[in-house]
């Protein structure tokens, strides 16, 4: 989110190493809210496909703790934000948890209940 300036904001000529807040806050400022938030699901995305093994390095990261918050807080932000962003930005974000919610059943030694895995509180039962 931070690294959207060219500048880093490290960079000050007053003080090198001192954080600039001011650029900061007019980065940020110029950002759509759809855009944050959709940022910020693919990054809750990406996150929990690696803690639920998915990438190249498979069980290194595993921890299904960790992937259950991660697959939880995303849904909670795609069912808050529904109404906020377009079905052009929601449609693929939903099918992506999902697919998480699918992968985490599957992980699972002892799969939850249908409609209590992570997320299902805000997606309803998710079924293979």
């Amino acid at each position: 989110m931070w690294g959207m300036s060219d500048t880093s904001p490290s960079d000050t000529p007053e003080t090198p190493g001192a954080t600039d807040f001011d650029a900061m806050t007019r980065d940020i400022a110029e950002v759509p809210a759809v855009e944050v938030i959709v940022t910020v699901a693919v990054n809750l995305m990406s996150a929990a496909a690696v803690k639920l093994g998915l990438t190249e390095e498979g069980d290194k990261h595993k921890d299904l703790d960790e992937a259950r918050k991660l697959v939880h807080a995303l849904a909670g932000l795609l069912d808050a934000s529904t109404t906020e962003i377009s079905s052009f930005h929601a449609a693929p974000l939903r099918d992506g948890l999902k697919s998480l919610q699918l992968a985490f059943r599957e992980a699972s030694i002892v799969p939850d209940e249908p409609g209590q895995g992570p997320g299902e509180k805000y997606t309803g039962p998710v079924y293979g």
